[in-house]
């Protein structure tokens, strides 16, 4: 072989090794990441109190649906008060356990709290390239705790189940099935959360409902006083007319 066809020979090869790694970048790049089952709150999350929180699946699969989801709860912050709003296309079960130690909410002992949701799809699910929002009301919400939690459950109709159930470590990458976690904020002022918000908005819908009727009163009151005097103008008028009619009779 001759110098200037090996010379050849190496310059092919190194094209060959670069294009060759490009390509595999091209490729890595090119890979998704994918999403998983997550949970956040709509507004807050706040310590001892209620919120409404959404649980986003998201299908990662081109060739099947989700048809079924099950949560799971934290045992060592147990919620006794857990309520399922409808989602079009799927039907929703509550399951409770006893606790070994009684909570005390609002005054009452309550010996068992929520262990698990299911929804489970009635047709097609979560089909490929789409999710879905499952929310839910939870409360009352710990006060000795940052975050809650959750161990999810994603099954498709390929029998395929995804268990996201590990927990993330401080100071660690994110496992490969991070379990939905709730963060919880600062406990309001009154330390009654979400609840005391509920209570504020009733009280904000009684005073629109006293000042309407005031308003009411008061608009009744001013239709008074113009029907009055429009009949003394009336009277004036009727008496004036009388006057006058008196008098061209007396010339006439």
């Amino acid at each position: 072989m001759s110098a200037l066809s090996a010379l050849s020979a190496v310059k092919a090869s190194r094209v060959s090794v670069v294009g060759g790694v490009a390509a595999s970048a091209v490729l890595l790049l090119s890979v998704p990441a994918f999403a998983h089952v997550s949970v956040s709150a709509e507004g807050e999350a706040a310590k001892g109190g209620y919120a409404t929180v959404n649980f986003k699946v998201p299908n990662e699969m081109d060739d099947a649906s989700t048809t079924k989801l099950e949560v799971s709860f934290p045992e060592d912050h147990p919620l006794a008060s857990v309520m399922t709003a409808p989602v079009p296309g799927w039907s929703a079960k509550v399951t409770k356990a006893k606790l070994d130690k009684p909570l005390e909410m609002h005054g009452e002992k309550i010996d068992e709290a929520v262990s698990k949701v299911t929804w489970t799809a009635d047709g097609k699910g979560v089909q490929p390239g789409s999710f879905q929002k499952f929310p839910l009301s939870i409360g009352a919400l710990p006060e000795n705790a940052d975050e809650l939690v959750f161990k999810a459950v994603q099954t498709y109709d390929n029998k395929e189940v995804v268990r996201w159930i590990e927990p993330q470590q401080k100071g660690q990458e994110e496992p490969e099935h991070p379990a939905p976690a709730l963060a919880l904020t600062a406990a309001s002022e009154d330390g009654h959360g979400a609840a005391a918000s509920h209570d504020d908005a009733k009280e904000d819908a009684k005073s629109g409902e006293k000042t309407e009727s005031a308003a009411s009163s008061d608009s009744s009151d001013s239709t008074a006083r113009v029907l009055g005097v429009v009949g003394i103008v009336v009277g004036a008028a009727g008496v004036a007319f009388g006057v006058l009619a008196g008098r061209r009779r007396a010339n006439s």
